[in-house]
């Protein structure tokens, strides 16, 4: 387990997951600055094609929001992943 040094910034890990479309990237930012958490990056289209944005918790941990249209969701809202 790391300690909390306390010093804020990049801890050196982001945490992240994926959605099914840039509205609910956005969406998802919303809530978690509606939450207490802090918008780092706010959706914004990404070079490989996606879009995505990050926000901070109130614990400090960074989290990354993203929508990648290479990898769709199945019926049951599972990411499916190419073979």
């Amino acid at each position: 387990m790391l300690a909390d040094t306390g010093a804020g910034g990049f801890s050196g890990i982001a945490l992240a997951f994926n959605v099914a479309s840039p509205g609910e990237v956005d969406a998802t930012l919303a809530a978690a600055q509606a939450a207490g958490g802090t918008v780092v990056k706010a959706g914004q289209s990404v070079f490989w094609g996606g879009y995505g944005g990050y926000f901070t918790d109130p614990d400090g941990h960074l989290w990354e929001v993203a929508h990648n249209p290479f990898f769709p969701f199945d019926e049951a809202g599972h990411l499916v992943l190419p073979d």
